[in-house]
């Protein structure tokens, strides 16, 4: 068996392109999306992403644009600038790049944003509202993993799926996403004990643990599909993911590649977020 690899590149083309189309309608109506992210301190992974986001902004259509401030900032700070761009009707999604500095609260600054602008779906009412099924901003990653997993076809309801990592922003709430489409949804983490053991039973194995090649033959069940989440850098300066490629290639039925899978799609997702903000606004702008 070779694994079919499910590009998250070329589905983020084809959803930016659609997101393109309805970002032009909406300038139809005098409404332009837009995307304010805050950058506390100058983390180069941090640099980075924001490189990626601020790309596919500009490439369909989004108004973008990055406060970037001195890691010395107080909380109280940037909670007021928070503050002015909830307030702003021209920012339709808010994002403040995470990790932060150590003296300022994540917490606090999650529950500054307004739900309403909160295109990272991180804050708690958001979550709330995935959680019943009810209709929000979903976490990006999570969002982009269950889209790629539909376009390669795979069935979901009903399927066994297996969740190594239980981070807040990437293995619960995909998890939920999951278990929302019907799936059975066992969580692993790093106190679960026999571990081969229950991801061989996975119809569909999502791996978010951020460890270089952790998941390897052993722990696949044969026709398997693998969505790797990790993006791990090796001492070669190679970038792969938590599961070894070669194997899962020899042994499940489809592969998310390590660059090129996830990461283009959870950019993608975050873009669609603020296009829903925008295109909810729209809704809600007074009649002239």
């Amino acid at each position: 068996m070779t694994a079919s690899i499910i590009s998250g590149k070329e589905l983020a083309q084809e959803k930016r392109r659609q997101l393109a189309e309805e970002v032009k309608g909406l300038k139809e109506q005098g409404i332009t999306p837009g995307l304010t992210i805050i950058l506390v301190g100058d983390n180069p992974a941090s640099l980075s992403y924001i490189k990626g986001k601020q790309k596919a902004s500009e490439e369909i259509g989004v108004a973008f644009k990055l406060e970037h401030f001195s890691e010395k900032m107080t909380e109280e700070e940037l909670l007021n600038v928070i503050e002015t761009y909830n307030e702003d009707d021209s920012c339709h999604g808010i994002l403040v790049q995470l990790p932060l500095p150590e003296h300022i609260s994540e917490k606090a600054v999650i529950e500054k944003i307004s739900p309403e602008k909160d295109v990272d779906g991180f804050h708690p009412l958001n979550v709330g509202q995935m959680m019943v099924g009810q209709d929000t901003f979903l976490p990006c990653t999570p969002a982009g993993i269950v889209e790629m997993i539909k376009s390669a076809g795979i069935e979901i309801s009903g399927k066994h799926v297996v969740v190594v990592g239980r981070s807040n922003i990437v293995g619960k709430p995909a998890g939920i996403l999951l278990l929302n489409e019907h799936a059975t949804v066992t969580y692993c983490h790093s106190r679960t004990p026999n571990l081969k053991e229950m991801t061989r039973q996975a119809d569909i194995l999502i791996a978010a643990v951020g460890k270089a090649n952790f998941i390897t033959g052993d722990h696949l069940k044969e026709g398997a599909a693998v969505i790797d989440v990790g993006v791990n850098r090796l001492d070669t300066g190679k970038l792969c993911g938590d599961v070894v490629f070669e194997d899962a290639m020899n042994k499940a039925s489809h592969i998310t590649p390590v660059p090129g899978g996830v990461g283009p799609m959870t950019i993608t997702m975050l873009a669609h977020n603020v296009v829903k903000s925008a295109k909810k606004s729209a809704v809600n702008q007074p009649s002239k």
